[in-house]
């Protein structure tokens, strides 16, 4: 008996692996083809908190990590910054890393790129949960030339008016085509960071996690002006029964929504991400309501006179994590609510705009909603949890892309959907950011889906015809 069950069960292996080698992804292997919802979003692994919380999308609600207010890639690779360039490590785009930023003195890193390229590099500061710092100081960076030369305005942002320790995102680029004359050439740049206005902080260095991204070329060349025209009214946000969604704890942990309505709950002190699905042509929107305390803290609540200003700060990130808009919300115990203005649709030629909120909005892709609550809300109404409700609306049909020439890094950064549909028309092969071989669009994605879903009906038909063949020789004595 033990040698037919050993028989039988090597029979089954056999034909699940030789199906297995036929179709790859048939079976439903982690990363196989027609499983996938998505691309991406950097090489570096799905995160996880640098402490022992993991980021999820379940009911529960949201619980502070020990020790750290941000989630780090995980496996991200270790860089050292440099205090010169001739020590700068190398950046490769498409790779999450993780370094630390000193308090005094500017920290270099090194990126190969060539001259056709567009490439973003963001950094994410993340101060201590427990150090002092001021309204105005924060973190700068800047991509620069061999030659010393600034490719694009270095980006700055800063803690704010809730004076709460949170993680500060800023982008540096080296944008092709440019109509300036820097920066154009193939070589060696530098990425350089820096905290700025440090006066009354706490000393010692800040976790830096660095995220590199390559935008290719298009095929055509377009137009090199922003639009002039677009629908600048703001539609009512959803209404209905907000279902339950819990926030991640960083850009590679955070939780998809789609247009709805969305609770959570959020401690003084917390930082939660989310991500939206936008597609080329269309427009997100977003508020952000926080619930009145429930009991008061040392301030006593709302009634009492406790005040925070910045209490509460929505801000949208796009898909390389470059600050579209924020808006900050002064909180006194009562219930307040907050909204992002009204933004463009997204589209390539938004990058030519003046304004950082129109530029921002220049590609397809999964975009961030990052909320904060200021850690003195706990001083002042307690440790809560206080009640969140995101209500994010998604306006407009989705367009083709603008044809790029190549893939990005990481690949598929720039679309949205099942398998990158969205980014360009159903079966237009051109229009994914990797249609420069035609392979990854969403007609190629389809036919795998197509072809998955067959090998594994096979797969079922060999293991039920084996069964059948084992119950007949078991009857027959064999």
């Amino acid at each position: 008996m033990g040698r037919r069950r050993t028989a039988w069960w090597r029979a089954i292996v056999v034909a699940f692996v030789g199906i297995a080698a036929v179709v790859p992804g048939a079976v439903g292997a982690p990363g196989s083809v027609g499983f996938a919802a998505s691309a991406s979003p950097f090489r570096a692994p799905s995160a996880s908190p640098s402490s022992s919380v993991t980021a999820s999308s379940s009911t529960s609600a949201s619980s502070s990590p020990t020790g750290a207010s941000y989630a780090f890639a995980e496996g991200a690779p270790s860089v050292r910054g440099a205090t010169d360039t001739g020590g700068a490590e190398r950046l490769d785009p498409g790779t999450t890393y993780r370094s630390s930023l000193p308090s005094e003195g500017k920290v270099y890193y090194r990126l190969g790129l060539d001259g056709t390229s567009t490439v973003y590099v963001a950094a994410t500061a993340v101060p201590p949960t427990d150090a002092a710092v001021t309204a105005t100081e924060g973190v700068r960076v800047s991509v620069q030339d061999a030659d010393g030369r600034t490719c694009s305005a270095p980006d700055t942002a800063s803690i704010g008016a809730g004076r709460s320790p949170r993680p500060l995102t800023v982008w540096g680029v080296r944008q092709l085509p440019s109509s300036r004359s820097l920066c154009r050439s193939a070589g060696t740049y530098y990425v350089v960071v820096e905290r700025v206005l440090r006066t009354e902080s706490s000393p010692g260095d800040w976790d830096l996690e660095l995220a590199p991204v390559l935008e290719p070329r298009l095929r055509e060349a377009g137009s090199t002006s922003a639009p002039e025209d677009w629908d600048s009214a703001t539609p009512s946000p959803p209404g209905g029964e907000a279902v339950r969604r819990r926030g991640g704890w960083g850009f590679t942990s955070a939780t998809a929504l789609e247009q709805g309505a969305w609770r959570d709950d959020v401690r003084p002190g917390q930082t939660l991400f989310y991500k939206v699905p936008v597609g080329w042509g269309q427009q997100v929107y977003a508020t952000a309501d926080l619930s009145s305390a429930s009991g008061g803290g040392e301030g006593g609540g709302g009634e009492s006179g406790g005040f925070v200003p910045g209490g509460v700060n929505l801000a949208l990130y796009n898909p390389v994590r470059g600050l579209v808009d924020d808006t900050s919300i002064s909180y006194n115990g009562s219930q307040k609510s907050g909204a992002l203005a009204a933004l463009p649709p997204v589209g390539y030629d938004n990058r030519y705009a003046v304004s950082d909120r129109v530029g921002g909005m220049r590609f397809a892709g999964s975009y961030y909603l990052v909320v904060h609550l200021a850690a003195r809300v706990g001083e002042e109404f307690g440790d809560g949890p206080f009640g969140l409700t995101l209500r994010v609306r998604v306006k407009g049909q989705a367009t083709a892309g603008p044809g790029y020439a190549g893939r990005s890094e990481p690949s598929g950064i720039f679309q949205v959907g099942l398998l990158g549909r969205g980014s360009g028309a159903p079966g237009d092969e051109g229009s994914s950011d990797g249609g420069g071989d035609g392979g990854g669009g969403a007609g190629a994605g389809m036919k795998l889906v197509a072809v998955g879903g067959i090998g594994a009906g096979t797969l079922m038909l060999v293991v039920l015809g084996v069964w059948v063949v084992v119950g007949r020789r078991r009857a027959a004595g064999v």
